[in-house]
């Protein structure tokens, strides 16, 4: 088998995923010039990204014992647009304010909107220009992987995969929207519902989003035998869940510099995490009373933060989600070593990709 540089892999998915979109783009600047700007807000999104779930699907392939090629490199490429749509989407309904050192899409078309002077609500512009974008990225990344060049048989597998990823992490999302409405568990209890809905929404907007598809994907693709396909699952999903869990830690911990996110945005948010539902569970009184009253304030301050922060520490959260990931990995870890691998190259990338995934700073 031949060897792979991670680094060039990344540029050989971000090569064939900017050819894609010019190539579409094309068509679309066709129909008027006012189709620039989502073209422009695009390319800005595609730049960049740690571009994990590419690399587990390319590696999920070479697993089963195919070879590299330009096909499964396109097939990877489609799961990044994917992964743009889920975000741009995903920022609309956070009303987040920025993505990976950008302003996020809806941000950008409020912008255009003031600057050109337009009627009607900035604000209304935006949330409609990026959900279109979305809608479009998403259309994208089906047309991307079916004329990826595998073999026919092989696409049509894998399009089952596909497809059955994108209903996942669209009902992961509207699950993370109920998991915000919903709010916490008044009880405060460890096994109330606030915990249980957060780690449906862990599992089925990530875990399984993020690394068990992918690598399933790149297999299918690659004809491989059922075994390794569910050896996948027994691997893919902790590792999956102690990825989001680790994000989890870097939305309310982590340095903007590095991910690309203001502190802090989580909490502005509200986001029902599995760490903040351990916190709710385990805080005192007072404590739980800051969550509650903090917790979702859109105008939370530097001040705020810390005081959220707090509680998530001295509640023994922090503590609890770290020692879930150490357990996680490990079953990840145990799962990776059982799989039935064909080539060791792939078995000792999925090796560096579980600690790219779960102590990553950014």
């Amino acid at each position: 088998m031949t060897a792979v540089d991670p680094a060039d892999l990344r540029e050989r998915v971000s090569a064939r995923l900017s050819a894609h979109l010019e190539q579409r783009a094309g068509l679309v600047t066709a129909l008027g010039p006012e189709l620039e700007a989502p073209v422009a807000v695009l390319r800005e999104l595609t730049t960049g990204g740690k571009l994990l779930r590419p690399a587990f699907c390319y590696w999920g392939h070479r697993a089963a014992g195919a070879p590299d090629g330009d096909g499964i490199v396109a097939a990877a490429a489609a799961l990044e647009l994917l992964h743009v749509s889920a975000l741009v989407h995903d920022d609309v309904m956070d009303g987040s304010d920025r993505r990976r050192g950008r302003p996020s899409a809806h941000r950008q078309f409020e912008q255009l909107h003031r600057t050109a002077g337009w009627a009607g609500a900035p604000e209304g512009f935006g949330y409609g220009a990026a959900i279109l974008l979305g809608d479009l990225v998403l259309a994208w990344s089906d047309e991307l992987l079916r004329g990826c060049g595998l073999p026919a048989d092989r696409v049509a597998a894998g399009i089952a995969v596909f497809e059955a990823m994108r209903t996942e992490v669209i009902a992961g999302q509207y699950l993370d929207l109920v998991a915000q409405s919903a709010g916490d568990d008044p009880t405060g209890s460890a096994d109330g519902a606030a915990l249980s809905r957060a780690l449906r929404v862990l599992r089925y907007k990530t875990a399984k989003y993020s690394v068990e598809r992918p690598l399933q994907l790149g297999a299918t693709l690659a004809g491989a035998e059922p075994a390794l396909v569910e050896a996948f699952s027994a691997f893919g999903i902790p590792l999956g869940e102690a990825f989001q869990l680790r994000d989890d830690l870097l939305g309310v911990f982590g340095d903007p510099e590095r991910t690309g996110k203001p502190a802090g945005d989580d909490l502005r948010e509200g986001k029902r995490t599995v760490l903040v539902a351990t916190a709710m569970s385990a805080a005192d009184d007072a404590d739980r009373t800051t969550l509650r009253t903090l917790l979702g304030d859109p105008e939370l301050d530097a001040a705020g933060v810390e005081q959220l922060r707090g509680v998530l520490v001295r509640s023994g959260a922090v503590d609890e989600v770290e020692k879930m990931i150490e357990r996680l990995t490990t079953q990840a870890v145990d799962a990776l070593a059982e799989a039935p691998i064909v080539d060791p190259t792939a078995r000792q990338v999925l090796a560096d990709l579980v600690v790219a995934a779960t102590q990553r700073h950014e």
